[in-house]
């Protein structure tokens, strides 16, 4: 209930707070779906994959030859 009359002191009424702490919150479930699909993608891509190893083994030369 603290969150709500945090919500309410901003003017809002309990209906409209309610209402855009709702919407907001399936938003931020929305992009951790995008991104975790993203992720997944990456993960399966081979070629990403490899690029990625190449550029961290050369990361790893450059540190290692100071």
């Amino acid at each position: 209930m603290r969150a709500l009359a945090q919500l309410e002191a901003t003017g809002k009424s309990r209906s409209e707070a309610i209402r855009s702490a709702l919407v907001d919150a399936a938003s931020r479930l929305s992009d951790r779906e995008a991104l975790s699909a993203e992720v997944a993608a990456l993960e399966a891509d081979e070629t990403d994959r490899a690029e990625m190893l190449a550029v961290t083994e050369l990361m790893e030369s450059l540190r290692a030859s100071r």
